[in-house]
């Protein structure tokens, strides 16, 4: 009888086990598939391209063929070999993979910019770590022939200027196809890309070429905007782009005391909002800003590197946005930029990722 009895009890206990079992176990997946997959469309499918200013006398001539849908994000910083632990970095990486492959395929955008810190350990790692490296990051940023994926460079992926060399700089080149001081031209939108790190203005090789590039491409878009009648000898053989005000797309901001009077969710801390900035290491010296604006008195100025947003504007007229990390790594609330933008126009709408405090509350409750 004692044999008989231990025997039910077993088959009861095991078919208590069981059912538990069937009971939990497709609610502890559902939870990991809306945890890791749906819950980024539900969130960004509820971003929008925004629309033009309806005011505007040329927006009202826009078409949908005119308007460039841009994507801007920054500092993903992929960890390295160094300093990241492998599950901290399969974490990361999953995040943003997923992150940006729903919004490619539920916004669609034409062109996407990276403004500068792909990598985090770019500035010293080997030259396995950095094939590897470069690996990782065109799996999670892979997109299709319809988008173009600009990178710009960044102090992390290259070094800080006293970190800087041709050969670091090279290598991020020939990856990204990236060259320092670079025109880019799309539906008659002038984009100027921006070498941050270059511009210490102590007379290095690298600085002066960066310079003489700069002052050049200023030269062509000065031309562009003026009466060609007018200023014959002085643009005679210079290729002219469209006349459209530029866009300027940088790793560092430009030049400001620090992020007191910057607002918003994704601004930085309140503790930190005071913290002085140094000049060519937190923003961009004010030589180095005063003749970015002369040369190229642009119409915007995206930048990314404090990890938190803007918005300021400079000379009381031209507005800088500074783009916060789009890793969960160094904020609770990532995001990124869109664009709606015509050679004449632009218009912003800033979307934010999942909190990650509400993945962790959906996983613990």
């Amino acid at each position: 009888m004692a044999i008989v009895s231990l025997s039910t009890m077993h088959t009861f206990s095991w078919r208590k086990r069981s059912t538990f079992i069937l009971i939990f176990l497709p609610i502890i997946i559902s939870v990991f598939v809306f945890c890791e997959f749906l819950i980024y469309y539900i969130v960004i499918i509820q971003c929008h391209w925004p629309q033009l200013n309806s005011q505007s006398s040329a927006a009202g001539e826009q078409t949908s063929d005119s308007i460039l849908k841009a994507m801007f994000l920054s500092d993903t910083h992929l960890l390295g070999q160094v300093n990241g632990h492998w599950l901290d970095k399969l974490r990361r990486e999953w995040q943003m993979e997923r992150a940006f492959q729903t919004a490619l395929w539920l916004l669609q955008p034409e062109i996407v910019f990276i403004l500068g810190d792909a990598f985090d350990e770019g500035k010293w790692s080997s030259s396995e770590a950095w094939s590897d490296d470069v690996r990782r990051f065109q799996k999670m940023f892979r997109h299709s022939a319809h988008t173009e994926l600009v990178v710009i460079v960044g102090n992390h992926d290259i070094g800080f200027h006293y970190e800087m060399t041709a050969f670091k700089l090279e290598r991020f080149l020939k990856v990204f196809n990236f060259t320092s001081e670079k025109l880019i031209t799309r539906k008659g939108i002038n984009f100027v890309t921006v070498n941050s790190i270059a511009l210490e203005g102590d007379g290095c090789m690298i600085c002066k070429e960066a310079e003489a590039k700069l002052t050049e491409l200023s030269r062509r878009l000065n031309c562009s905007l003026q009466d060609q009648s007018q200023y014959k000898k002085r643009c005679g053989g210079v290729d002219i782009p469209p006349a459209s005000a530029p866009i300027l797309l940088q790793h560092y901001p430009l030049y400001r005391e620090s992020d007191s009077k910057c607002t918003g969710d994704d601004s930085a801390p309140p503790d930190k909002k005071n913290d002085l900035f140094r000049e060519k290491y937190d923003v961009l010296s004010q030589e180095a800003t005063q003749k970015l604006l002369w040369w190229f008195h642009p119409r915007l100025i995206l930048s990314g590197h404090t990890h938190s947003a803007c918005e300021v504007l400079h000379n009381g007229r031209i507005p800088e946005i500074s783009i916060p990390s789009f890793s969960w790594r160094n904020r609770n609330n990532p995001s990124f930029i869109m664009g709606s933008i015509t050679s004449t126009d632009f218009s912003l709408y800033k979307c934010f990722l999942p909190f990650e405090i509400t993945v962790l509350t959906v996983f613990t409750v």
